[in-house]
């Protein structure tokens, strides 16, 4: 018997907006209903936020920092917090594994087992409190006796989170931002808000000062409001690149801050000394999790022409063999997509592919045995063109876009031929030749020999895959102002230049 349905969701309030420290009422009776992806049946309701709502949510964010202890702490208190909310994420793992399959159709055993990692994120930040360069002196070079260069938080801050990882994208946002002592507005995904109630549950159960971090749910429309809002002094945002276009237009209109970790269609270059049946093997594991729905997913596999029959069909071959089926069931390799919606336009995209030319391998299907769930066969396509609709859009889905290159040179010639560049990965065995295509590739990151995405170091993309660097210090600086400071004399406090 499936375990979907014994599941229990375990939230509080999600009837209400987590704002000033306190669950509030809507101003509104509307609702957003959350359905099972596995199931189709509903399984959530939760508050939609109206411009009243967010008004008031960044009107809390604003007085705890303009006038709140938030910002005024030391950054060792502040990494108290964070270290607890951190070990609340560890003690909820089983709400959060009732949770995302539901919403977004990721594995349970995956949901529970990653909570503890993405709670280490917490601590990781935390720890920089004792270790990262808030203040540092300087040598005035017009005049002056003293100088310090001071790192202070940007102000309010604008977290806006997709549906496929939310609560490792929050982490990434929230540890960092509340390290530098900002104060931030949450706005969870329509489709899956769930894991944002837990870590707003969290937050209240610490004492986290009022209006240091709030939380609601709101659709496009609504969530504009919040990044057009002049009290919100930067915006953070993961999500689609026709998104991410829109909120740094308004940004751009205003002078705020914006960081933006947008989509990807990342290339894996495969060098003609890597093994074949390894090849398929690490990208075909690699795609099934969350259901192919990751910006930095390597969907384009990119290899000479010779070795490209070879590899397609070896990709199909453990392609169809993935057992797709329910997120609570332990023999399960794959669930299914986050909605209805999701699942037609991946389908959809395949069969462009296939009129564009491309050759079904294996997959572009919904399961025979599956009769409800947003299930995707996990798909190849062969003989891509590089040019073709399939291996310019992001898919966000299980699908492999095999595309034949003439030799190393026109491989990384393929790879950068795309408006993004976010992730990509060299399969070699050859670390020194890993070395020199990587440093070719025009991405935000590279792998060797497989998947690879580390946020303890620093993540995101160039080009259309967006402005800034999340993950370890790169992502604390995304949420700091530099401050120079000048005076005539020295401080009391300050101690000698360490040139002197």
């Amino acid at each position: 018997m499936s375990t979907t349905e014994e599941s229990v969701v375990n939230l509080s309030h999600p009837d209400r907006f987590f704002i000033d420290g306190k669950w509030m009422q809507p101003s509104t009776e509307s609702r957003i209903v959350v359905t099972d992806s596995a199931t189709e049946r509903p399984f959530l309701s939760v508050a939609e936020a109206q411009a009243a709502d967010i008004d008031r949510a960044v009107g809390a964010a604003r007085r705890a920092f303009d006038s709140g202890p938030w910002p005024r702490m030391a950054h060792s208190d502040r990494a108290a917090y964070l270290r607890r909310l951190g070990a609340g994420l560890v003690d909820r793992g089983e709400d959060v594994g009732n949770i995302w399959p539901r919403e977004s159709g990721v594995l349970h055993r995956f949901a529970v087992g990653a909570t503890g990692r993405i709670a280490g994120a917490y601590d990781s930040y935390a720890r920089l409190a004792d270790s990262f360069p808030f203040e540092e002196q300087a040598r005035p070079t017009a005049g002056g006796e003293f100088a310090a260069i001071v790192q202070e938080p940007v102000g309010v801050v604008a977290a806006i989170v997709p549906w496929n990882v939310p609560l490792v994208l929050l982490s990434h946002k929230i540890a960092p931002a509340l390290l530098a002592g900002c104060t931030v507005v949450v706005k969870l995904s329509p489709e899956a808000p769930g894991e944002g109630y837990v870590v707003a549950e969290i937050a209240e159960e610490i004492g986290l000062p009022p209006g240091v971090l709030n939380f609601v749910t709101a659709d496009r429309e609504v969530s504009e409001l919040l990044v057009r809002d002049p009290r919100v002094d930067k915006v953070s945002f993961t999500g689609s690149t026709a998104v991410g276009r829109r909120i740094g237009a308004i940004c751009g209109e205003r002078i705020a801050r914006c960081s933006l970790e947008l989509g990807g269609k990342s290339p894996a270059v495969i060098l003609d000394d890597i093994d074949i049946e390894t090849v398929a093997e690490t990208l075909a594991t690699a795609e099934c999790y969350n259901s192919g729905q990751i910006c930095s997913s390597l969907t384009r596999v990119i290899v000479s022409r010779k070795r490209h029959d070879a590899l397609a069909d070896a990709l199909g071959s453990r392609f169809s063999a993935v057992q797709v089926g329910d997120p609570f069931d332990p023999g399960s390799e794959m669930g299914p997509m986050v909605t209805e919606r999701q699942r037609d336009r991946v389908l959809d995209l395949v069969n462009v592919g296939v009129e564009d030319g491309a050759r079904l391998v294996t997959g572009g299907r919904r399961p025979a045995d599956l009769d409800r769930g947003w299930y995707v066969e996990p798909t190849v396509l062969a003989d891509v063109d590089n040019d073709s609709t399939i291996a310019r859009e992001e898919i966000f889905g299980p699908v492999l876009s095999v595309i034949p290159a003439q030799d190393e040179q026109d491989a990384v010639r393929l790879a950068n031929a795309s408006s993004y560049g976010l992730n990509a990965a060299v399969f070699t065995d050859d670390v020194d030749r890993a070395r020199a295509v990587a440093g070719q590739l025009q991405s935000g990151a590279v792998g060797h020999n497989a998947w690879r995405t580390d946020m303890g170091l620093p993540f995101g993309g160039v080009k259309q895959s967006g402005v800034g660097r999340e993950g370890g210090i790169a992502g604390l600086r995304l949420f700091l102002e530099t401050k120079t400071i000048i005076l005539d004399g020295r401080p009391a406090e300050a101690e000698p230049p360490t040139d002197a």
